[in-house]
């Protein structure tokens, strides 16, 4: 009588958590990935060696990054419910092979200064193995952390966020050891696909799913009495028929459009601020610079997703949007007066930037439950798919524009600070519009409806 086959080490039954596994486990799982295809936030290293070597403008030197975050949000959108079938330790190897191979297919284009084939491997194959990754632990830590779902994604997304705090620095001391030209940085591309290969697949052995119906030693889930939270569950299916997920999706491309415009032109951007001042900013600095966006991206991560479970996600995303509209117009009015206080605005932006992003999953269960709320997240960084795009746009267009202008200095990003303070109004006030979902659509038919308006979540449940 032939055997039964042994499922295979992706199998999503192989990474079925054994009794006694402690869930503590599963973030730093979650974090050897995030903090591997993270790197993408110190892509502005690249980009004046890429100019110098390649002869690109810097809207073209921000293509590949672009792209990569064109295909993070649509692979996530398009591949959130096989992550939800196959299970985080297939999509974290999935995640593993294509971020990998696209530093390796960019290697050979800078090697053979061919950059359609950085933008392609880097862009295309990279951005998928972004997207395949960064949505690949969401739904296992809200499982495995029902009792602080901010915080549990807060850690993972932590990761995605810090990336470059250790990628910033790497890069610059692999470019200064190879060199600036298309050889150095051919080699510095390879060097990075093989060293994240190695550091991600320690997530893929590591990941753990919990058994159905697991929960926390003496954790109830709390009444939604009172707040924006449903006790029911919604599919992804229904969720993007529903006016909740598409204020959401505005809130989410607002709020990224105007950190990541800051991001990717970040190296350049501190430095033309204050070329023309006793305060000039060397190379060595604007790379810190870039480290010092990475932490705050970071911290902001963890710090303020978990402070959405105290406040709320509604208010947590009033702060955002608004706080961060202020710090914009300090950076439009002052910036070039004080080098502190421009870096505090930037701070201050960058980590309402990573805050947004790891408060999302959680406004997602709040809003539509944990079912398929992984399928759900994917779907909704289509949102950061736009945002990719046009954060750098704006940025790169208009300083180049100003640059052909005669313009120089912080007269290059003055107009890209305004339009990116109506892109946080415009996100605070979809923001305002977000209401419990209607029966109608929850899973099954006919659950009773969820209660009114968001106010501070629970506290003490945490076990």
């Amino acid at each position: 009588m032939p055997s039964t086959p042994r499922p295979g080490l992706l199998d999503r039954s192989r990474s079925l958590a054994p009794p006694g596994w402690s869930r503590w486990l599963v973030p730093p799982a979650a974090l050897s990935v995030h903090l591997a295809i993270g790197q993408a936030y110190a892509w502005s290293v690249f980009k004046p060696p890429l100019e110098s070597s390649l002869g690109l403008s810097g809207t073209a030197s921000a293509l590949p990054f672009q792209l990569g975050i064109v295909m993070l949000g649509l692979s996530a959108a398009f591949g959130g419910t096989l992550v939800e079938r196959n299970g985080p330790r297939w999509a974290m190897f999935v995640s593993l092979v294509c971020f990998s191979s696209g530093f390796l297919i960019a290697a050979l284009g800078a090697a053979t200064s061919q950059y359609w084939l950085v933008v392609l491997g880097y862009g295309f194959v990279g951005g998928i193995g972004l997207g395949i990754g960064y949505i690949s632990p969401v739904s296992t830590l809200m499982k495995w952390f029902p009792d602080r779902p901010g915080m549990a994604t807060g850690i993972a997304i932590m990761g995605f966020g810090g990336g470059a705090l250790i990628a910033s620095p790497w890069s610059t001391r692999l470019l200064e050891a190879f060199g600036t030209d298309s050889s150095g940085i051919a080699s510095t591309f390879l060097v990075h696909g093989l060293t994240y290969a190695a550091f991600m697949t320690l997530g893929v052995l590591l990941v753990r799913v919990p058994p159905d119906g697991w929960r926390p030693d003496g954790w109830e889930p709390p009444s939604a009495s009172g707040r924006l939270v449903s006790t029911a569950d919604v599919s992804a299916r229904n969720a993007v028929r529903t006016p909740q997920f598409w204020c959401l999706w505005v809130v989410l491309c607002m709020n990224v459009t105007a950190g990541i415009g800051i991001l990717e032109k970040a190296q350049p951007m501190i430095t033309d601020y204050f070329r023309d001042t006793s305060a000039s900013v060397t190379t060595s600095a604007a790379a810190g610079f870039v480290a010092l966006l990475s932490a705050a991206n970071m911290t902001g991560r963890l710090l303020w997703s978990s402070t959405s479970d105290l406040l709320g996600r509604k208010n947590m995303y009033r702060i955002y949007l608004g706080v961060g509209a202020l710090m914009y117009l300090a950076i439009a009015r002052l910036g070039d007066s004080s080098k502190p206080l421009f870096v505090v605005c930037a701070l201050v932006i960058l980590s309402f930037y990573g805050g947004g992003f790891a408060t999302v999953p959680a406004y997602l269960k709040d809003l539509f439950g944990t079912y398929q709320v992984g399928a759900i997240h994917g779907r909704l960084l289509t949102a950061w798919s736009l945002a990719g795009v046009l954060g750098p746009f704006i940025v790169n267009k208009v300083a180049d524009h100003q640059k052909e202008a005669g313009h120089t200095g912080p007269g290059l990003y003055s107009l890209s600070m305004s339009i990116m303070i109506g892109l946080l109004v415009v996100g605070f006030l979809a923001n305002e519009l977000i209401r419990p979902v209607h029966p109608r659509f929850h899973e099954p038919a006919g659950e009773p409806a969820v209660t009114e308006e968001a106010a501070p979540a629970e506290k003490g449940t945490a076990r």
